[in-house]
């Protein structure tokens, strides 16, 4: 709450920098802070009396904007890349997927292996498994399996995500 919002009887002053000013009436405090061109603002409502500081509102948004938009650049976001395989499929197949599967993860993403049952094909799931396995054991290297292969209707899905850096 700033200015004419604070509604309290009285409340705990401190100046910009961070000097207490005491305890006094909400008007006077409001008082304070037009004479010296600032806003009032609440910062510790739960405090008896609640503590108030003097300071430029606007600039001080500013600066915790700023400080967001730094967090926000500095933060790795991880992305969770698809690779698609099929029960039957080749061996080329597999080397174009897993070189894929090997791109994303030294790129810092995730990377969920999924394979799709067409047909009677998901009565043989054993098959789907194998091919899950061997794909796994190719990107040991790479990655370390989170979630082991699962089947979620008609299909069977793996979590791969990147080995840290040793």
């Amino acid at each position: 709450m700033i200015n004419e919002e604070i509604r309290d009887r009285e409340v705990r002053v401190v100046d910009q920098n961070g000097e207490q000013l005491g305890v006094m009436s909400s008007r006077d405090a409001l008082a304070l802070a037009e004479e010296r061109q600032l806003d009032l603002v609440k910062i510790a409502p739960q405090a008896r009396p609640p503590v108030c500081k003097l300071m430029d509102y606007g600039k001080y948004r500013f600066e915790q904007s700023k400080k967001e938009r730094e967090f926000r650049k500095n933060q790795k976001v991880i992305t969770v890349k698809e690779v698609r395989l099929s029960a039957t499929i080749e061996d080329h197949d597999v080397d174009v997927k897993f070189k894929n599967a090997m791109k994303f993860l030294k790129d810092g993403n995730k990377v969920k292996v999924t394979i799709r049952f067409r047909g009677r094909q998901i009565t043989h799931s054993e098959i789907g498994r194998q091919v899950m396995t061997e794909f796994a054991e190719r990107i040991k290297e790479y990655g370390t399996v989170d979630k082991p292969p699962q089947i979620e209707g008609r299909n069977m899905s793996m979590f791969i995500s990147p080995r840290a850096a040793d």
